[in-house]
């Protein structure tokens, strides 16, 4: 496995691969590897001859009270946990090498990007779509892995690749979650024991708004409803937002009459944690 953290050398070792003849995947993190990660990873080798990984803690998509200086950096253990996994190469560039003293250009998805997490994370996909098209330009790998937990980042991803007409094709991989339901996430460390109780009542929300889904409702005012009183039952959880969206566009849905994506994003103590499920009317 291969360590570069310049982008020239990057740049090199990916297009050797290519010039070669090989399918290059792309699987951008920040670092803090879990197994929804290695998840991606999977899925990259499974699809691809060669695989990058990049590690990258991106200051643009945190905001000025978010936790960029402890979120957490652990490279040699994710070095150690890639190499099992056989990837070629790890990505890992400086705060300097990534963004040039004064720069001021950026990439964004409008509307889109005040969706969501954007709304009460103004500035936040500016900062993934910003990284992610620099990481398209370095690497320029035929697929990109991205996660369905991160589902509102996902689709922004497909829309800024469609209109900027990057020639990749993104891939995204299904939710992997704790055997409590719990959707894996880097930031599940800052819990504590209690927290880490109280925050598996996310994936039964959405558990209670399936059900009720297949028991017939259609109405997202009454599923939503319905999630609302599972999250309730837990005082320590403060909702930041429970939606019901179109998967593609993030537009709000009234009603489910085609697949809609239900995300929520809640804190539990100070950790911010993010959910979802889809559903479609015609399974």
């Amino acid at each position: 496995m291969e360590i570069h953290s310049t982008i020239d050398a990057m740049r090199a070792a990916s297009r050797a691969a290519r010039l070669g003849g090989l399918r290059v995947g792309l699987v951008p993190t920040m670092g803090a590897l879990h197994e929804g990660h290695l998840a991606l990873v999977r899925a990259a080798k499974q699809q691809c001859d060669a695989v990058i990984v990049s590690i990258f803690v991106n200051p643009l998509q945190f905001g000025p009270l978010e936790d960029l200086t402890k979120y957490p950096r652990t490279f040699e253990r994710d070095c150690e946990l890639l190499n099992k996994e056989e990837v070629d190469f790890v990505f890992a560039p400086s705060l300097e090498e990534m963004y040039p003293e004064k720069a001021v250009t950026y990439v964004t998805v409008e509307v889109m990007s005040e969706r969501l997490c954007g709304r009460s994370r103004p500035g936040h996909f500016q900062g993934v779509t910003t990284v992610v098209s620099k990481l398209f330009h370095i690497v320029e790998p035929d697929l990109a892995f991205f996660g369905q937990k991160d589902a509102a980042q996902a689709a922004i991803i497909r829309r800024m690749v469609r209109d900027l007409d990057f020639p990749v094709e993104i891939i995204v991989c299904p939710i992997v979650r704790e055997p409590d339901g719990l959707a894996m996430s880097s930031r599940n460390v800052y819990l504590n024991p209690q927290e880490r109780q109280s925050a598996r009542v996310l994936h039964r929300a959405l558990q209670e708004i399936r059900s009720r889904f297949e028991q017939g409702e259609r109405k997202s005012a009454g599923l939503i409803d319905a999630g609302k009183n599972v999250l309730a039952q837990e005082p320590g959880v403060r909702l930041d937002y429970l939606q019901i969206v179109d998967p593609d566009t993030l537009d709000p849905m009234k009603e489910i009459n085609y697949t809609a994506l239900i995300a929520v994003a809640a804190f539990v103590g100070t950790t911010r944690l993010i959910d979802n499920i889809l559903l479609d009317p015609a399974t």
